[in-house]
């Protein structure tokens, strides 16, 4: 703004102040004050429009929405199941045990798995602590042992080998006592088997050649089942 307002004014040389003419306002033009409407009003019966009637909406806390109650017409509603709407007390009664249940299954399964959860985390905390005592008492006894003048490390490492070949001579000779047992029992079942008595097989009489002869086989006599005797 500080631009605009200048404290000199630039005049060119040829400027004639006397060349400004002031233009002459005529009268004002007094026109009619009153505006009439040009046309024809007819007294007719007023009709309430369904656009123009009262609506009222209340407040549905249970959905978090409204609800109209009358005088419009909601396009859609997520919220409405049909369904539910048209179900009689049977069914209702039938689908809320339904839902019970489904929550009842729910909690419980939910229990389950916060129990599953503590168990495991407990485990957790026994062997990293477990694990954090071991380790402690290695350290004391390495500190112990470099007082002393002991090389802990090698003491360890040898230990492990001791231990290790002990537990491998442990399964030889486990292994060794197998094969002797098995080998002993096998031993054995052949030697039963060798005193058993031996017993003869059943000779079987052979089959009778087959015959393509014809018989002929005797009729049966039925009137003298039903009591009844022929004439010779």
């Amino acid at each position: 703004m500080s631009e605009r307002k200048v404290l000199q004014k630039y005049y060119p040389p040829d400027f004639d102040p006397s060349a400004l003419s002031r233009r002459n306002k005529g009268p004002k033009d007094a026109g009619p004050r009153v505006q009439a409407y040009k046309g024809r009003k007819f007294n007719a019966r007023k009709i309430t429009r369904p656009e123009e009637r009262e609506i009222i909406i209340r407040t549905d806390p249970k959905n978090n929405d409204y609800v109209v109650v009358s005088g419009a017409v909601r396009n859609n509603e997520p919220w409405r199941d049909r369904e539910t709407e048209n179900e009689d007390d049977e069914q209702r009664l039938n689908r809320l045990e339904r839902e019970e249940a489904e929550a009842a299954g729910e909690e419980e399964k939910n229990a389950m798995e916060e129990l599953e959860a503590k168990n495991l985390d407990a485990q957790r905390e026994m062997a990293a602590a477990d694990a954090l005592d071991e380790i402690r008492h290695r350290n004391a006894r390495i500190n112990r042992s470099e007082k002393e003048g002991v090389d802990f490390v090698d003491t360890i490492i040898r230990t492990e080998d001791e231990e290790r070949e002990k537990q491998e001579k442990e399964d030889e000779e486990a292994a060794k006592k197998a094969f002797a047992a098995a080998r002993a029992q096998i031993e054995m079942e052949t030697i039963v088997e060798d005193d058993t008595p031996t017993v003869p097989e059943p000779v079987v009489p052979a089959a009778p050649a087959p015959s393509f002869k014809r018989v002929v086989k005797k009729k049966k006599d039925h009137s003298a089942a039903l009591g009844l005797k022929k004439k010779v």
